[in-house]
């Protein structure tokens, strides 16, 4: 994309709003429950949009489009498992997670929610969710981070590392400032701008290709292969994509096991404002999907549009299909409106990679430091959350600086391990009262441990089966077996469910 003054008058207004945000919260966060879950103040709309903002990040103006503009329609069967997840996680954790960690001891990270569901003083559990959220998260961060570079590549033509650079030093800025406040309100307007700019693209592109049935025709004659492109539920070789299906509708369990999204649940107000929150988000969360899937689809026909073959070129010439909505955006707006749009991409990137800086840095303060330094001030626990945010963002800015890396790959490594880890444990702890720590323990390491082990060992990786299903699955086996094997304090349990139950959290 060329060099455009409009453009960086969009970005920069964009990135001014965003700091000014985190500079506004930066004096309401006074102690960790402000810095960590904003004192359990959050509203329906703040709740839904930023968790449903920091969940889809990059991947869904980017990652998304460009697996559906080169895989075809059966990818995304992602789609459909990441908005049943969605509805999901929304109907079955979010009220019953919002009461019982509040009756657990008003737990404000996931692993102090563990530790104290199973009424148990060891460090263990969570000093061993901590590790793994900083070793998913990481990697998670990293995917944002490169999303980001290419974003300002693209538009500014500026070297890779200079990009990365600049990307990251803007989210650094606001989440170190104002903690999750301010990262709350910026992924709510994140979250709008992305919605606005995914369901205005689809529109463009149909508006600009004055024949799209044609131009789909010429897409399927300029080597895209019909059956595959437009089947559903076959590839290309007229076989059942069983596989494909199973694994895109598996994205859906990594949403039980997200700390980023399950600390929002912990974070609003009332669980009595849990369902305005769930239908907002449902809604969110279909339009944004399947406007994404139409943007690689439409893409494809608009690239092969006659009359396009110059723009095609340009575009192959990029070797990137993840830069399709950037493409789209500068070769069919005007520059300032351009600037806008492609300022949801920023947003996509901006409001996940923030969200996982800030769990991140609660795991490292409130589930390790604290637990060796019991008697910390307040102050030293916000500057050591602040100093966290900075070491973590620089670990995955390292990680980053390789150009090639993929979003989507980044993305679906993370997502897998921390669904795995966290969802089985998660899901039982809420409704299964004879759960026991230890059960919960070896859920919790058999499910990362299986997705590392499915993601590089050879046999298991060229199934084309997505390592969170099966890693899901041993993890919740695993979870019951050691459960049953050990013994759980029923009276203890008892009560909690009840005080989680009738707990008045208005």
């Amino acid at each position: 994309m060329e060099f455009n003054v409009f453009t960086v008058i969009a970005f920069v207004a964009y990135a001014l709003l965003i700091l000014a945000i985190g500079i506004m919260s930066f004096r309401k966060s006074k102690n960790m429950s402000d810095f960590f879950i904003g004192g359990r103040q959050l509203g329906s709309w703040t709740t839904a949009i930023s968790a449903q903002a920091s969940d889809m990040s990059g991947w869904l103006l980017m990652g998304l489009p460009g697996a559906v503009l080169v895989g075809g329609l059966t990818e995304s069967w992602i789609a459909i498992g990441l908005f049943i997840g969605t509805y999901l996680n929304w109907r079955i954790v979010a009220s019953r997670l919002r009461k019982m960690s509040y009756a657990a001891g008003d737990a404000i990270t996931i692993p102090e929610y563990f530790q104290k569901r199973f009424f148990n003083n060891s460090p263990v559990i969570r000093l061993i969710c901590a590790a793994i959220i900083f070793f998913f998260f990481l990697i998670y961060t990293a995917s944002a981070f490169s999303g980001g570079a290419k974003l300002f590549e693209f538009i500014f033509g500026t070297d890779y590392t200079l990009s990365l650079t600049i990307g990251a030093l803007i989210i650094i800025s606001y989440t170190f400032l104002g903690g999750f406040v301010a990262v709350c309100w910026t992924d709510l307007i994140q979250g709008l701008l992305m919605f606005a700019a995914l369901v205005v693209m689809p529109i463009i592109i149909v508006v600009q290709t004055p024949n799209l049935g044609e131009a789909f025709n010429n897409a399927m004659q300029n080597g895209v292969i019909k059956e595959y492109y437009t089947s559903f539920i076959y590839n290309s070789d007229g076989t059942l994509a069983l596989t494909t299906i199973v694994s895109g509708l598996a994205w859906g369990l990594g949403y039980f096991g997200m700390p980023h999204i399950l600390v929002r649940f912990m974070a609003i107000k009332s669980s009595d404002l849990i369902k305005k929150s769930r239908i907002i988000a449902t809604i969110w969360v279909f339009v944004t999907l399947a406007a994404a899937v139409l943007v690689g689809i439409f893409g494809m026909s608009f690239l092969n549009a006659p009359g396009n073959e110059a723009l095609n070129a340009k575009f192959q010439a990029m070797g990137d299909s993840e830069k399709i909505f950037m493409f789209l955006s500068s070769s069919l707006l005007p520059a300032l409106l351009a600037g806008v749009v492609l300022s949801a991409i920023l947003a996509a990137i901006m409001s996940t990679a923030d969200s996982q800086l800030l769990v991140t840095s609660s795991a490292v303060t409130n589930d390790m430091f604290k637990l060796f330094k019991k008697n910390a001030s307040e102050k030293t626990l916000m500057w050591i959350s602040r100093g966290t945010v900075i070491l973590i963002a620089v670990i995955a800015y390292v990680l980053a600086l390789d150009k090639n890396s993929s979003v989507m790959g980044l993305v679906s490594y993370a997502w897998a391990g921390l669904g795995a880890a966290f969802g089985p444990a998660m899901i039982l702890s809420l409704f299964w009262k004879k759960m026991t720590m230890p059960g919960a323990v070896a859920g919790i390491v058999a499910g990362g441990a299986s997705v590392i082990i499915w993601e590089n060992v050879p046999v298991f990786a060229q199934t084309g089966i997505y390592s969170l299903l099966p890693a899901f699955v041993l993890a919740m086996l695993a979870v019951i077996v050691v459960s049953l094997a050990t013994k759980v304090d029923k009276d203890k349990v008892d009560e909690l469910f009840k005080a989680a139950k009738a707990a008045d959290l208005k």
